[in-house]
């Protein structure tokens, strides 16, 4: 199972949709594809940290 992942995140300023590298904010157990995700924080130029949304 890998550390990093990719989530496409909608960029209202730029008009469109854009990918970055995902870690998770809290280590634990991996998220299934096709979770959704909250930002918790980004680190440019494309790395975001997330946690689930639900």
């Amino acid at each position: 199972m890998g550390l990093v992942g990719e989530v496409l995140v909608h960029i209202p300023e730029r008009q469109g949709t854009e990918a970055f590298l995902a870690y998770l904010a809290t280590p634990g157990d991996p998220l299934p594809v096709g979770t959704q995700v909250l930002v918790t924080e980004y680190q440019p130029p494309r790395t975001v940290y997330v946690t689930s949304l639900i």
